[in-house]
C-alpha cells in the first residue's frame, strides 16, 4: 500500500500546482480557470459515492482501482487536443469522474490493513505525501525547462506509473466486519453511518479543506505575478508537503491519543490562522521566508485533516461501509472545495491575494460544525 500511494499522488502533485499554469498559459482569465478547475468538483461529488460504494460490493476493490487508473490514463490524452474552453473543460470532467474515487479507495484498502492486521495507516499514507513533494520539485524545474506545455504529459506519465503500481495492490477481497485483531478495536455494534456526529464532522472537515480552494486554484498563478521562479514555487509547493510529511511521521508520538474532534478543531484554527497571515506575507515585507512558514503550516491545516478524518472513520464506522464513509467525506470535501473554488476565480480577479482572507471565514465556519460536533459525540463506541 505504500507503493501505491506514492505511485497514486505523482500525477497529483503534477496537476495541482501546474495546471492552472498551463490553463493560463492557453489564455484562459481566472473566471474560466475558475469554472474548469471546479466543475469537475461539483460532478465529483454525485460520482465518486457511487464508485465507492460500488467496490464495497465488488469481488476486490483493488480491481475497481486498476480499472479507474486505466481510464484516467486514457482520458488525459484529451488534454492533447486543441485546447478550446469546451474541450478543456469535458475532459476535466470526465477525468474527475475517474480520477478522484482513487484516494478514497486506496485509504479503503489501507484501513482493512490497519483493522486486520494491525498496520500503521500514517505510515503507508506518508509515502504519498513524500511522491508528491517529489512531483512539485521535479515539475517545478522541468516547467523552467520547457514551460507549462508540458503539463498534460507529466500527468499522463505519473498515471502510466500509478497504472503499474496498483496492479500490485493487495487483494483484500470484499470487507468484512473487524477481526479481533482490529487495531481499530471497534465495538460490536458502530454507530450508523449517517449519524449526526459523523455528519457533522465530516462536513466541518470538508469546509476546512474547503477553504484550501483559493490557495491551490490561484496561488502558483499569485506567486508568479510576484516574479518568482518556476521551481521556487514546485519547492514552496514542496515545502508545504514536507510538513506534512512531517506530520505523518510525529503523528503517533504527538497527537496518537486525540479524538478525531480535536485533531480536526486544530487544524481548523491554524487554517484561520495561515489564510489571515497570507496575504500580509510579500506586503509586510517577510518575503520568501514568510511564504515558506505559511506553507510549513500545511501540516496543521491539511495533514491533521487527512488523519482526523481517517481516525474518524476507523472508530465509528463497520469495515464493510468504509468505502460508502470515504465517500461521504470526499463528497463533503468535493463540495465545499467546488464552491470555494468557483468563488476564487472572481475573489483573486478582485481582491488578489486578499481573497485568502475571505477563506478565514470559511475555515472559521468549519471550526463552529466541529464544535457542535464535539458536543453532540455519541456515547457508545470507542473511547478517546
Amino acid at each position: 500500500m505504500s507503493l501505491v500511494f506514492a505511485f497514486l499522488f505523482v500525477p497529483q502533485g503534477m496537476h495541482l500546482p501546474y495546471f492552472p499554469l498551463w490553463l493560463e498559459a492557453k489564455g484562459f482569465g481566472p473566471e474560466h480557470i475558475a469554472v474548469i478547475l471546479s466543475a469537475p468538483m461539483f460532478l465529483r461529488v454525485v460520482t465518486t459515492p457511487f464508485v465507492t460504494a460500488f467496490a464495497d460490493r465488488a469481488k476486490d476493490r483493488a480491481n475497481v482501482l486498476i480499472v479507474l487508473v486505466a481510464a484516467a490514463l486514457l482520458i488525459n490524452c484529451g488534454y492533447f487536443l486543441e485546447p478550446t474552453y469546451a474541450t478543456v473543460l469535458a475532459v476535466s470532467l470526465a477525468l474527475a469522474a475517474v480520477w478522484t474515487p482513487h484516494p478514497p479507495l486506496a485509504d479503503s484498502l489501507a484501513l482493512s490493513g490497519v483493522r486486520r492486521f494491525g498496520s500503521n495507516y500514517a505510515r503507508m499514507r506518508i509515502w504519498g505525501s513524500i511522491s508528491f513533494l517529489c512531483a512539485n520539485l521535479a515539475g517545478g524545474m522541468i516547467l523552467a525547462w520547457t514551460g507549462p506545455d508540458i503539463v498534460p504529459v507529466l500527468i499522463a506519465v505519473g498515471l502510466s506509473g500509478a497504472l503499474g503500481a496498483v496492479l500490485l495492490a493487495p487483494r483484500l477481497g470484499r470487507p468484512r466486519r473487524a477481526s479481533p485483531l482490529s487495531a481499530s478495536g471497534m465495538q460490536g455494534a458502530a454507530p450508523t453511518l449517517l449519524n449526526r456526529h459523523f455528519l457533522l464532522l465530516a462536513g466541518g472537515a470538508g469546509i476546512v479543506v474547503g477553504s484550501h480552494a483559493f490557495l491551490y486554484g490561484f496561488v502558483s498563478i499569485y506567486w508568479k505575478s510576484l516574479g518568482l521562479s518556476d521551481p521556487l514555487i514546485g519547492l514552496l509547493w514542496a515545502w508545504s508537503v514536507i510538513a506534512e510529511v512531517c506530520m505523518f511521521a510525529l503523528f503517533t508520538r504527538i497527537f496518537g491519543r486525540r479524538s478525531a474532534t480535536t485533531l480536526l478543531a486544530l487544524a481548523a484554527c491554524f487554517a484561520i490562522a495561515r489564510w489571515l497571515a497570507f496575504p500580509l506575507v510579500w506586503p509586510m515585507g517577510a518575503g520568501i521566508v514568510g511564504f515558506f512558514l505559511v506553507q510549513a503550516m500545511h501540516a496543521f491545516s491539511t495533514g491533521i485533516v487527512i488523519i482526523g478524518v481517517q481516525k474518524l472513520i476507523a472508530e465509528s464506522v463497520e469495515e464493510e461501509r468504509t468505502g460508502a464513509a470515504q465517500g461521504i467525506a470526499y463528497a463533503a470535501n468535493g463540495t465545499f472545495m467546488a464552491l470555494m473554488t468557483l468563488l476564487s476565480g472572481p475573489l483573486y480577479d478582485r481582491f488578489g491575494a486578499g481573497g485568502f482572507h475571505a477563506m478565514a471565514f470559511v475555515a472559521a465556519l468549519g471550526l463552529t460544525l466541529i464544535a457542535i460536533a464535539r458536543m453532540s459525540t455519541p456515547q457508545r463506541g470507542v473511547g478517546r
